[in-house]
């Protein structure tokens, strides 16, 4: 077991030898900056001191050659070998509300929501509680580096963790999840990680945008609203976007609430309508204009969740600096 220093602040934090130096910083109850938690943001850069480290992935894409010559790492993928010192500003907006465990997984299971979007639900070994909104890192079989994916549902006790997974194609981790785990197996999993989590004392309505693989979160920001006495006057604004009919399931998940097309409103839409296949009546075109032409103005009165592909995240942003929302009203993970 490593110690992890952080002279500018007078601390210091131990990282076990299978842990990386930001989730055992998270763990120990500290303010790591992160966002992605698997080397793809750059957000959680560090400069290393004194010690030494390994990079669990060798050529991650949030980092650099010249990260490398300024000994900057990142704190997701940084592996002790040593004692080390580090330099980082620490921030309590990332201290996370449960701190995050290692337990194991077996998949209980299977649902098929499209056609391409799988319902995946492990009982934990142990029970850990996790935020509507948050996310996890799972460690699948004969694949190399954990992957993150946001849990669906909501839990009371911590016994369970559904995940609603997009296959993506050509991809290991999918490829594998879909085709190769069954019931009964067992897969690592950590969490909970995620600052895109549902504030409850927000006191206003909620805009939640899902594209595609950003199904799960929502899903589970929605659930939470439905079972919180706190935003029981609350209305969930839910927009979701796909490209064709057969992308579309939100109406299927959060059909079986009963606040369902009360005050939890749904609003989906497809952007490239099929020649072929489901026949499509609704609306057409990108979910961020469908979001802008519903509401205009009235989106900076609204706290606002979004998840999906990074063309939607991007398009979403900047509508969302065009009606100068308040940044503490906005949520959402960068682990795309």
């Amino acid at each position: 077991m490593a110690k992890i220093t952080i002279p500018a602040v007078n601390l210091a934090f131990d990282c076990a030898d299978d842990d990386t130096i930001m989730r055992a910083a998270v763990r120990n109850g500290l303010g790591f900056p992160y966002e992605c938690n698997v080397g793809s943001c750059g957000n959680c850069k560090f400069e290393l001191l004194g010690g030494e480290i390994e990079h669990l992935r060798q050529n991650p894409p949030g980092w650099s050659e010249r990260d490398l010559q300024r000994k900057r790492y990142l704190g997701c993928q940084a592996k002790p070998l040593s004692d080390c010192s580090i330099k980082l500003n620490l921030r309590d907006h990332y201290k996370s509300h449960i701190l995050p465990s290692k337990v194991s997984g077996k998949l209980i299971g299977l649902e098929d929501l499209t056609h391409d979007i799988r319902e995946f639900r492990f009982e934990l070994d142990k029970p850990v509680k996790f935020l509507p909104g948050q996310y996890a890192l799972l460690s699948v079989p004969k694949v190399e580096g954990a992957r993150a994916y946001s849990m669906g549902n909501i839990t009371q006790d911590g016994r369970e963790w559904h995940f609603q997974i997009k296959r993506v194609p050509n991809g290991v981790a999918t490829s594998a999840l879909f085709d190769h785990l069954a019931i009964g197996d067992v897969i690592g999993l950590d969490g909970p990680y995620g600052m895109a989590y549902l504030r409850e004392e927000a006191p206003r309505d909620l805009l939640l945008i899902a594209g595609g693989s950003g199904l799960s979160p929502m899903i589970s920001l929605t659930r939470g609203v439905a079972a919180s006495e706190k935003l029981h006057s609350r209305n969930v604004h839910f927009f979701y976007g796909g490209r064709a009919a057969r992308d579309m399931c939100a109406d299927k998940v959060l059909g079986s609430l009963p606040e369902f097309g009360k005050r939890i409103h749904y609003y989906p839409a497809i952007s490239m309508p099929e020649t072929e296949g489901p026949q499509w009546t609704g609306r057409t075109g990108f979910i961020h204009d469908y979001v802008k032409e519903t509401f205009g103005e009235k989106i900076r009165e609204m706290e606002i969740y979004f998840a999906g592909p990074p063309a939607m995240a991007e398009a979403i942003t900047r509508m969302i600096v065009e009606y100068k929302v308040p940044t503490t009203q906005v949520h959402f993970d960068q682990f795309y």
